[in-house]
């Protein structure tokens, strides 16, 4: 069974944080804000939490005492059910490599310490809101403003007018509906759609996203561009 989808004013969030302070505070002020929250200071136990509870985001530090935190994302990232949480990451370091890495291991957003604590219920609210915009590819089929995807019968169709795909782009589109909001690198969609290695220095993405865009139209402003990094589904569309 999938995590149970609640509402924003009483999603429940994972708190993995081994600083008893810090966690303390992230669960006062969650609560006091109208969410439920769960705590733990180990990776391992935040990521048997995610499969086995309904978890809307996990609000998940980098520096733990027995996994890395973004190998926790990326195992997360890695299970057919926990995959759909949203992950926020937490972190004293700020430079663009941290930042990428985080991204690229699965995260939704990334937040810097020192923070206010009125700013992280803000990031926690936009980044529930935004996976809550789209219906993922669940049970085969996903729609979402004017664009649907029929999984089953491989079809894919904008404001009610059917689009042909290659496989490969069905597959790529596939990859983006799955994920809303999750930022997926340009090594992550050559081995998911193309089965090459993530090393490799190509064009391929870049090309096949262009083309992807092209023939769906108004609904291709729903795949964004994040710059030096990869591509995401943008519920906003780009507004």
């Amino acid at each position: 069974m999938p995590p149970a989808k609640l509402s924003l004013m009483d999603g429940r969030v994972l708190i993995v944080e081994d600083d008893p302070d810090i966690q303390s505070v992230l669960a006062f002020n969650l609560e006091r804000a109208g969410f439920e929250t769960i705590s733990t200071d180990r990776g391992a136990t935040a990521i048997r939490i995610v499969r086995e509870q309904p978890i809307d985001l996990v609000l998940l530090d980098v520096m733990l005492p027995d996994i890395p935190g973004f190998d926790v994302c990326r195992e997360i990232r890695s299970g057919q059910v926990s995959s759909q949480v949203l992950v926020l990451m937490l972190t004293a370091r700020g430079q663009e490599p941290d930042r990428l890495q985080g991204f690229e291991s699965g995260a939704d957003d990334y937040i810097v310490k020192p923070f206010s604590t009125r700013e992280l219920v803000l990031r926690v609210r936009a980044v529930l809101r935004r996976g809550d915009k789209v219906t993922p590819l669940r049970r085969g089929e996903f729609t979402h403003g004017g664009l649907t995807i029929d999984e089953k019968a491989h079809r894919v169709f904008v404001a009610a007018e059917e689009v042909r795909l290659t496989s490969i782009e069905f597959k790529l589109l596939s990859q983006f509906a799955t994920r809303p909001g999750v930022v997926l690198t340009r090594p992550q969609l050559l081995a998911d759609v193309w089965n090459m290695p993530g090393e490799l220095m190509t064009r391929t993405v870049d090309t096949h996203v262009k083309r992807l865009r092209e023939k769906l139209g108004p609904a291709g402003r729903f795949i964004e561009t994040v710059r030096s990094v990869g591509y995401r589904f943008d519920p906003d569309g780009g507004a």
